[in-house]
């Protein structure tokens, strides 16, 4: 297994950045990584996100968790479980009314060694994710 991740503590209620999370056509106003977002973002929908550095390929995914202001997952990738990606988004409450925000992606599966290699370095892309989040939660974006 190999994975990505980022955190940020924003200052916000849960239920704002939830609303934020699933709201699919706003992702291009505050990820700016994302071209689009096509598809409803609730459970059990598929979904897919066309990225800013490759609009001409979707990546399409499946809500499998969706817990109101608290969690949701996106599970995607290859038949069979060949190579397989699912990115966790977790909100907790902080004591100042604010919010943690962590997200990880994690990826399995017997192509997981020839398709790291070819990946690029995600972490940046989840650190601007996270940041672009905090930033519009918290009003600025």
């Amino acid at each position: 297994m190999k994975f990505y991740e980022a955190s940020t503590t924003i200052q916000a209620p849960r239920s704002a950045v939830w609303a934020i999370l699933t709201d699919a056509p706003g992702y291009s106003r505050w990820d700016s990584g994302v071209e689009r977002v096509e598809g409803d973002i609730a459970p059990g929908e598929k979904i897919k996100v066309l990225s800013k550095a490759n609009p001409r390929r979707a990546f399409p995914v499946k809500v499998t968790e969706f817990t109101r202001d608290r969690k949701m997952t996106w599970t995607g990738g290859m038949p069979l479980g060949l190579f397989k990606g699912v990115r966790s988004f977790t909100l907790a409450p902080r004591e100042n009314g604010g919010t943690e925000f962590d997200m990880r992606e994690e990826y399995t599966g017997p192509l997981l060694p020839v398709i790291w290699r070819s990946m690029p370095d995600l972490g940046p892309s989840f650190k601007q994710f996270a940041d672009g989040l905090k930033e519009r939660a918290e009003g600025a974006g």
